[in-house]
């Protein structure tokens, strides 16, 4: 009886699920600090560039 060998069927596989893009990036606490240092960076940079280029030419330049 020592020699028998019980057989267990296997459980049937799921396919497994795609993990979604969103949750890879809440996950990942490095590209999260990078996002949150890069995007205000952007953001104030692009805002300053618009401050600068709205200011009216001096008279006295022309």
């Amino acid at each position: 009886m020592a020699d028998k060998q019980v057989s267990q069927a296997a459980p049937p596989q799921e396919p497994e699920e795609r993990v979604p893009v969103f949750q890879q990036i809440v996950d990942n606490p490095f590209l999260l600090l990078f996002l949150g240092v890069t995007m205000p960076t952007v953001f104030y940079i692009l805002w300053g560039v618009m401050e600068i280029a709205g200011i009216p030419v001096t008279p006295l330049a022309q």
